[in-house]
């Protein structure tokens, strides 16, 4: 299927690593400009020229605090510089969840959850204040927020009070914003395979006293499909929701996890 992205022009924050970073090369495969942008320029100048040389794109690569009120007018400032326009944000910028035990009620300060809620919650939202305005202008725009799963399960006080404030943000926007022609989507991975893994399989290993491929085989328990979804995979999820093809979608959410046994979400 073509998904008519040819020509159009994506932001994605986060954009520099793990699943950011796959999606950024999925819209560049699919016919996209993308600009790309991450706190890291070190770590973002090397994707910016790993995504020109895999895809052909043009890449633009933009050091962003998406904490930071001006730093995101600049990063979107100089995303319609490089590109001429941003048709499809994909917020993206935020802590991977999952990669360290989440704090406990006795052990939860004030800043574990506010500064979570600052770069995720807030960080999405500024980024969609930025680029709604010329969206709205041009009539079309896609905004897709990266979530998780933990906005439907329990586990972690902060990881799930972020990623629902994330889906209800979405609704919204979705609904302010859908008589201008945009549409804002959630998706909420799970577990998911990225550069990343490794080490975060190793370390688990060492502490559990067992091989890697015994904690990847517990994991991949926890999905409908034992096995653990591949960022590429999540990226092509997001694709075809960034895509004109995606327009009867807006306002929900789309889990991308692999499947969570048990629960009807309806």
């Amino acid at each position: 299927m073509d998904l008519l992205l040819t020509g159009k022009r994506a932001l994605v924050t986060g954009g520099s690593r793990g699943i950011g970073k796959a999606i950024a090369r999925t819209l560049a495969e699919e016919g996209c400009d993308v600009a790309v942008a991450a706190r890291d320029p070190g770590r973002l100048a090397t994707a910016v020229e790993e995504l020109r040389a895999a895809t052909g794109r043009r890449i633009v690569g933009i050091p962003v605090d998406t904490g930071d009120d001006d730093s995101v007018r600049s990063m979107v400032a100089a995303a319609v510089e490089g590109l001429g326009g941003v048709d499809i944000l994909v917020n993206n910028a935020a802590r991977p969840g999952g990669q360290s035990a989440p704090p406990t009620l006795a052990t939860l300060t004030r800043s574990d959850l506010f500064d979570e809620v600052e770069v995720k919650v807030m960080g999405y939202l500024r980024c969609a204040q930025a680029v709604a305005p010329q969206m709205i202008e041009r009539g079309w725009g896609r905004i897709v927020n990266v979530s998780g799963l933990a906005a439907r399960s329990t586990g972690s006080i902060v990881g799930s009070i972020r990623n629902v404030a994330v889906a209800a943000m979405t609704k919204n926007l979705a609904d302010e914003l859908g008589r201008h022609g945009i549409t804002v989507t959630v998706v909420h991975p799970g577990l998911t395979r990225t550069e990343a893994t490794p080490g975060v399989m190793a370390a688990r290993a060492a502490a559990a006293g067992v091989d890697a491929a015994t904690i990847e085989a517990r994991m991949a328990q926890g999905n409908a499909i034992k096995r653990i979804v591949d960022a590429d995979e999540v990226a092509a999820v997001v694709a075809f929701l960034a895509s004109p093809r995606a327009a009867a979608i807006t306002g929900d959410a789309v889990a991308c996890g692999g499947g969570q046994p048990g629960p009807i979400f309806y």
